[in-house]
């Protein structure tokens, strides 16, 4: 679905955003944050947002400040923290966007949505398409303390083949938290990018991706 263009204020000026309306409203809006090394009009959040609209859930997407500047390192996670809340203040007071409201994003966007979940915003659920669990190259400094600390729903879409998420650490941590659901794209790394011998492509993918994602939003 065709995506309106949005700016959304933050603290140090403004953000572009974009908005992918559904024609036939299902009552819930996603926002889903791109990561570290992307932006709001990479082809995958493109493709996932317009999914979403196509199958009755608002989608928004939005750039973090680094990446409206120009930046390719991430800000510190208090600034990226920032401008997620201000981009949630500026959804909740959209008529257009009422209902049950789902935050996260892709890699980094999915980590800091989790932060502000485990900090107490009030969303209905926590959506992550493939988790940073640990640093690329740092197995042992995972990204998992706080999670514990949320209280909505979540569902982690995870590649099979995805390492910074390895199935074998993932599996234990989610097993105690009692809202996390899982779900593994066979084959799939941490862009959800599979392999020829796999017998599929990008589309057979992303529909996965949005049929296991409107499945667990019922």
């Amino acid at each position: 679905m065709p995506a309106v263009p949005r700016r959304f204020a933050v603290d140090d000026g403004s953000v572009s955003g974009a908005v992918s309306l559904p024609p036939r409203p299902r009552g819930v809006t996603v926002v889903v944050a791109h990561g570290a090394g992307t932006a709001l009009d990479h082809p995958f959040l493109v493709a996932f947002a317009g999914g979403l609209a196509a199958r009755g859930i608002a989608a928004v997407r939005f750039n973090f400040l680094y990446t409206e500047r120009g930046g390719r390192v991430p800000d510190r996670a208090p600034l990226l923290e920032a401008c997620y809340r201000a981009v949630l203040a500026a959804v909740r007071a959209d008529p257009a966007l009422a209902g049950r409201l789902v935050i996260g994003g892709k890699s980094m966007g999915g980590r800091i949505a989790s932060h502000l979940a485990a900090a107490g915003e009030p969303v209905d659920g926590l959506l992550f398409l493939g988790y940073p669990l640990h640093p690329a190259g740092r197995p042992r400094q995972l990204r998992a303390a706080h999670l514990p600390r949320i209280q909505a729903p979540m569902l982690f879409l995870t590649g099979s083949r995805d390492a910074l998420c390895p199935l074998s650490t993932l599996r234990p941590i989610l097993a105690a938290l009692p809202t996390a659901t899982l779900h593994v794209v066979d084959d799939a790394d941490h862009s959800f990018a599979v392999r020829k011998q796999s017998g599929r492509g990008a589309a057979q993918v992303m529909d996965e991706l949005l049929s296991a994602t409107c499945a667990w939003l019922g």
